[in-house]
């Protein structure tokens, strides 16, 4: 019984983009990944077509640190959740600068490239680099259609090689910080898009953003949309979202 209903769900080590990044791209994507409820929908000339946002929707606005997994079997939720809180607890918060970027055929928020941007690009590489390590224990094998999902046959020699050591094919060498914002899209719908984001954003995505926390995410059942289990301040303070129950602690 336990092993079915690990099975039955996945969690992912996410970081939650802190306003105003936050607002921003929960309203393009039209869900709020806390809650999971549906946002109303951005002003005419910037709202996107659903088709734009229903791959990033569906896993709620986020950056992988850890991609999604099914726990292993000798892991439980409370010990995930514990694990979380230590891993949190004490990390130094840090600032990274952002900007809109055409990412394999998507547009996403990375890190900004520029001299401005070392520090934060430094800190994220590294908390993104100890959670792949930190969480691994976690992480079931993937199944063949887990597998087959990331589509190995189109990545190169590194990222095949990191997608069987770690079960995703984006991380150290291989890994771009990115805060997914559209499905794939053709060079006009991208240069459409890009318009809309930029007159959602204003001038605030501009602003750095502030790095102080990471969460868990959860996807209750098979299909089923992504929402926040819970967030873990690096100060030691947490807070739960949606999916809380799903880690069988109290917060």
């Amino acid at each position: 019984m336990k092993a079915a209903i690990q099975q039955a769900h996945r969690y992912a080590v996410y970081l939650a983009p802190a306003e105003p990044f936050r607002g921003i791209g929960s309203r393009w994507l039209g869900r709020c990944a806390d809650t999971g409820a549906a946002l109303p929908a951005a002003p005419d000339g910037e709202a996107p077509p659903a088709a734009w946002t229903r791959a990033p929707a569906h896993y709620g606005l986020h950056a992988t640190l850890k991609a999604p997994f099914r726990l292993a079997q000798d892991r439980t939720p409370p010990m995930l959740d514990a694990a979380a809180r230590a891993f949190a607890r004490g990390r130094q918060p840090f600032a990274a600068r952002l900007a809109l970027r055409n990412l394999r055929g998507f547009l996403a928020w990375c890190l900004d490239d520029s001299p401005a941007g070392d520090e934060g690009r430094r800190h994220m590489h590294a908390l993104a680099d100890d959670a792949v390590r930190g969480f691994d224990a976690f992480r079931a094998p993937p199944t063949p259609e887990d597998t087959a999902r990331r589509r190995p046959e189109q990545l190169g020699a590194a990222e095949r090689e990191m997608l069987a050591r770690w079960g995703y094919p984006y991380v150290f060498d291989t890994f771009t910080f990115h805060i997914t914002l559209t499905g794939q899209l053709d060079p006009a719908a991208q240069q459409d898009a890009t318009a809309r984001l930029q007159r959602l954003a204003g001038g605030h995505a501009a602003t750095a953003m502030p790095v102080a926390r990471i969460s868990l995410y959860v996807q209750p059942e098979p299909g089923a949309d992504f929402v926040v289990a819970r967030h873990y301040g690096f100060s030691g303070a947490v807070e739960d979202g949606a999916g809380a129950a799903w880690l069988g602690t109290a917060a």
